[in-house]
């Protein structure tokens, strides 16, 4: 026979030796290999001395009976040889298997073990640096944040991060977590929300036995480790022994060089009440702002959501809910989300007429400038425009600055530092206007009022 004849009989034969032979004996016809087969004569090579041994004594009719049915032969019979050379093959090809059997296992446990690290510095597994969608609103503050994972407690310590609610703050925080974990495992990482470890200091604290002790564990739970993520440092206002408790958790971490990140969505010297003492520690490292995406960037955001979800749609949908949410990443996700879900459930395409439709938005217009917004706010209250520019403190001046600062982060999405420069103003008052417009348009109908018609008369309606 030719040698793939050969091989092929043997397969043939193999397969009736495992389907008569007992399981306990199928690992020793595993190695077996064919040298020949002639003249009803079948000769086997095998570099396990023990399983030739097992075969001959044991099993030798039944494997002649076996091939006597593949062969058709009533004389056939099977030679056993032990080879030297195949059994060295034999051991570097079992050494190799259980090397990567072993790797299998170590890389299983690596696993786990960064599994149960994520888990117990309470990090979300979706906040990650890979999906986190890099533009000109945020690039300074993921290069920031990416240098603080690859250099814990080197140039950037504390790392203090502001803006508004949705704008990917508690992502870029926990991505300097799952990247720690991920490239040093031995550094202990913590993740935890203000109100929780607020919440947690006070229970401790009102225990009545052993309050000491108690007061101790919360401590070491806090200062025990080498990256702690702190975020919504705003909610510790008010709350004077918790920031006594979090002063000393700070001056304990930094003492000991240990990385500090803190959110806020302000900066420390706006949070009320804040201690001087927090304040400053806050200030000392670096602080940047997380402003609204611009729209090649919404644009980009919704297009990785789309992709990961695997969902077909036309870019010009895309565009047009990324031009209509423009305040944050979780109103443009949320309005993606929703547009999504109608698309699943009536089983259309997701099309710009569909988005349209379930979003009911109207386009906005991109040329308004800051320029006309303010122009047509002084028409509106009857103030001069340099007035508005300028700093004249009367009520109705105030009050059109204010109104025309809300407009131009609304309308332009420009962020607070460049409205800043524009109205000649630091970007904290720019701030203060923006906030105090938001909370008082709902209930305040002079204002919400304004708000109308001046957007009536910039055609934005």
């Amino acid at each position: 026979m030719e040698n793939i004849e050969l091989k092929r009989f043997w397969e043939q034969v193999k397969e009736e030796l495992l389907g008569v032979l007992p399981e306990n004996a199928h690992p020793w016809v595993y190695p077996l290999e064919i040298s020949g087969y002639e003249k009803g004569v079948l000769t086997l090579v095998t570099g396990q001395m023990m399983g030739r041994d097992i075969l001959r004594r044991n099993y030798y009719d039944i494997m002649v009976e076996a091939l006597k049915h593949i062969s058709g032969d009533e004389n056939s019979r099977i030679i056993i040889i032990y080879d030297e050379s195949a059994a060295k093959t034999l051991k570097k090809e079992s050494e190799r298997l259980q090397k990567r059997a072993n790797e299998m296992i170590f890389k299983e446990q690596a696993l786990e073990n960064l599994s149960n690290m994520q888990s117990s510095a309470n990090l979300n597994l979706k906040y990650k640096f890979e999906n986190f969608v890099v533009g000109e609103s945020n690039k300074f503050a993921y290069a920031a944040a990416m240098a603080v994972a690859k250099n814990p407690a080197g140039k950037y310590n504390p790392l203090f991060i502001y803006g508004n609610s949705g704008l990917g703050k508690t992502h870029l925080m926990q991505a300097i977590g799952h990247y720690i974990i991920f490239n040093n495992p031995k550094l202990k990482v913590k993740y935890t929300k203000t109100e929780d470890y607020v919440n947690d200091y006070i229970s401790n604290s009102r225990k009545t036995n052993n309050n000491i002790e108690n007061m101790s564990k919360f401590n070491r739970k806090y200062t025990n480790i080498d990256v702690i993520l702190i975020d919504d440092i705003q909610f510790i206002e008010s709350k004077i022994k918790s920031m006594e408790n979090l002063q000393y958790t700070f001056d304990s971490l930094y003492n000991k060089g240990k990385q500090i990140v803190i959110t806020s969505d302000r900066l420390p010297k706006e949070i009320p009440t804040l201690t001087a003492a927090l304040c400053t520690r806050f200030e000392m490292g670096l602080m940047l702002e997380l402003t609204p995406p611009d729209l090649d960037t919404r644009f980009e955001i919704l297009k990785k959501n789309a992709s990961e979800n695997d969902l077909k749609f036309e870019e010009e949908a895309l565009m047009y809910i990324a031009k209509n949410y423009s305040n944050n990443v979780r109103e443009l996700e949320g309005a993606f989300t929703k547009v999504c879900a109608y698309a699943e459930i009536t089983e259309q395409e997701l099309t710009l007429t569909l988005a349209k439709n379930v979003l009911k938005c109207e386009d906005k217009d991109d040329s308004i400038t800051s320029e006309q917004i303010a122009k047509v706010t002084a028409s509106y209250y009857e103030v001069d425009l340099k007035d508005i520019m300028g700093t004249a403190r009367g009520q109705k001046v105030s009050v059109a600055r204010h109104i025309s600062i809300y407009l131009c982060r609304e309308i332009t999405n420009q962020s607070f530092v460049n409205i800043a420069k524009y109205y000649n103003k630091k970007h904290t008052t720019i701030m203060f206007a923006y906030e105090k417009i938001k909370k008082e348009k709902d209930s305040n109908r002079d204002i919400s009022s304004a708000l109308r018609e001046i957007r009536q008369a910039l055609k934005v309606l």
